[in-house]
């Protein structure tokens, strides 16, 4: 079964391509379809965006879709940046912008910084639709640590590690991640109400 994955982001494509191999899913790129624009995320919950991308991707091209939206929420910040994780520091935001902000709110409470990844995961193929979740609890360090990973790697340290994600392997942090628990999960429901009906 040839899938879309519903994401430019080559980093994340890449952990995803790794979480979902499986000889009987052939995942495509979306940079094959260039008229693809993205997706506005209108959602208030992880897996409403991920089901707006993954219904988007179908439609556009014709093809099941596989999409997920992923963030950082923190307890302190009840719940926040969520589903802004991607754009915390403005529209145009960067990796290094958004890590600045949540550094500068995070400055008015007492350590630890604790919360958790989340990623949602989504598959569509204009008849069925399966999701999963997955998390990763840890906490937000003050100085960044670790050139892997991408978002909030360098500042995150996961429960049970005095190593943040972006000083992991990418193989170790694929086995742990918020994404893996989510992908996995996924594509277990994939293999077992899609592919073997």
């Amino acid at each position: 079964m040839k899938i879309v994955i519903a994401t430019n982001n080559k980093k994340k494509l890449a952990e995803i391509q790794a979480i979902m191999q499986d000889e009987r899913i052939e995942l495509i790129s979306l940079d094959r379809f260039p008229g693809i624009k993205d997706i506005p995320e209108t959602g208030s919950t992880f897996r409403e965006n991920a089901v707006i991308k993954a219904k988007a991707v179908y439609t556009k091209t014709g093809f099941p879709a596989i999409a997920d939206d992923s963030g950082i929420a923190l307890d302190q910040l009840d719940g926040r940046p969520g589903v802004y994780s991607a754009r915390y520091a403005g529209k145009d935001a960067d990796d290094q912008k958004n890590n600045a902000k949540l550094q500068q709110e995070l400055l008015a409470y007492p350590e630890p910084h604790t919360g958790r990844y989340i990623c949602s995961a989504v598959f569509y193929d204009g008849k069925k639709l399966l999701a999963a979740e997955g998390k990763l609890e840890g906490k937000i360090i003050t100085i960044p640590r670790g050139d892997n990973g991408f978002g909030y790697d360098p500042y995150f340290q996961p429960d049970g590690y005095t190593i943040t994600t972006a000083e992991m392997d990418p193989a170790e942090k694929n086995r742990i991640s918020h994404r893996y628990h989510a992908f996995q999960s996924l594509k277990e429901k994939i293999v077992h109400e899609v592919l073997t009906k």
